[in-house]
């Protein structure tokens, strides 16, 4: 099994990118919680929790029958999102922060905001008209859940 050590700004990145749009999880600055993802390697990439984390969103939403052609694609680009980053985490495993020098710290920073731009773009282009479509209600949920993750 391949071990991977990541270090919190990738993990941050991880959740945020597979959890799309919704609550980015409290651990990501929990070293505890680090410390056992790290044991668990790649047995638990992103892409392990995106069926639930889209089936969560989809009920969340109340998505209709209608607007289910919109959703696909919004579930496809989360599912696009965990992929990339999974492959790029087992191209490229990075270090624990304390080992990294200055140079490796920012060109990891740089690799993965890229990543996390385009993972933002490409879920944006996607979300919008399903969000045009989306009733008052709805909107007021998916509001929220920007917002919380905001607030994180």
């Amino acid at each position: 099994m391949l071990r991977t050590n990541i270090n919190m700004p990738v993990l941050f990145l991880v959740a945020a990118i597979a959890g799309g749009f919704a609550a980015v999880p409290a651990m990501a600055h929990d070293d505890q919680a680090m410390s056992g993802y790290e044991q668990h390697g790649d047995n638990h990439s992103a892409g392990n929790h995106i069926e639930g984390h889209i089936a969560f969103l989809k009920a969340e939403l109340g998505i209709t029958p209608a607007q289910e052609v919109l959703w696909s694609k919004v579930a496809g680009a989360m599912r696009t999102d965990v992929t990339e980053i999974d492959n790029a985490l087992q191209q490229n495993p990075v270090s624990t922060s304390d080992q990294l020098n200055a140079l490796q710290h920012l060109e990891e920073r740089v690799t993965f905001s890229a990543l996390r731009a385009q993972s933002e773009r490409r879920f944006l282009d996607v979300f919008r008209p399903l969000y045009e479509s989306l009733s008052t209600s709805q909107k007021e949920t998916a509001d929220d859940l920007f917002s919380k993750r905001e607030e994180r």
